[in-house]
């Protein structure tokens, strides 16, 4: 089952050690999936250097590295990644890391996510942070910052996604990760949901990483993913 780039909502996140790994899963994958997220652990283990090479080879790279640094450092590696012709690339929730990297972004077709809170974190979690809000009104907090930055879009959970949609607008891309088909493990996620629930949420793109890569064929899970999603668009 192939998918055009416009209707392929799937970014596999290659959370592996190598490229030479990263390489064999793009390989099974060639046909099905063409957006690849590379976080940090791929990215210390091979730097710029797979990300360039994803993108040599036709694919679409989501940068994960959360950036989060005096504006100065934001701005200027933002404007790094930009030149490069990543995608998407994620920075922290905070004001003046937002407008840094809005900064150095510059004119390049590259899109900015910002990060709300993590899908591994629950309130009980910002409880031991010292946060005195609720989860709910520091997403809020942080997509109201981030539209006002003129970032592109949001890294949420499913379960916001509603309400960032709300805030943020028709406009804006909603990228949902913690998201796990009905079969498949939760793992260390706490706020997940399924593929279906996460579109019909208003996501726009759906990471999904442990499914895919650590299945036995990782190619046959991918084409069930958008099996599962193509299935609940028809019903």
């Amino acid at each position: 089952m192939t998918e055009s780039k416009e209707k392929n909502p799937l970014i596999v996140a290659l959370d592996v050690e190598s490229a030479a790994e990263a390489r064999l899963l793009v390989g099974k994958l060639r046909g099905v999936v063409d957006f690849y997220k590379v976080g940090m652990e791929l990215y210390a283990a091979e730097g710029m250097g797979i990300v360039r090479e994803l993108i040599g080879g036709g694919s679409r790279v989501f940068l994960d590295l959360k950036l989060y640094d005096i504006g100065e450092t934001v701005k200027r590696a933002t404007a790094r990644v930009a030149s490069v012709g990543v995608k998407f690339l994620t920075v922290h929730g905070s004001n003046a890391v937002l407008r840094a990297a809005a900064e150095g972004r510059g004119s390049a077709a590259l899109e900015l996510l910002a990060v709300t809170v993590l899908t591994s974190y629950d309130q009980q979690d910002l409880a031991e942070l010292g946060y005195v809000c609720t989860l709910g009104e520091l997403v809020a907090l942080r997509v109201k910052n981030a539209m006002s930055s003129g970032i592109d879009g949001i890294v949420c959970s499913a379960l916001e996604a509603p309400a960032v949609r709300s805030l943020a607008g028709a406009r804006a891309t909603i990228v949902t990760p913690g998201v796990r088909s009905k079969w498949a493990q939760t793992g260390d996620q706490k706020r997940v949901a399924t593929p279906a629930e996460a579109m019909a949420a208003g996501a726009n793109y759906l990471v999904i990483g442990r499914q895919v890569t650590r299945a036995q064929d990782p190619r046959g899970e991918a084409q069930k993913i958008l099996g599962e999603l193509a299935g609940a668009v028809l019903a």
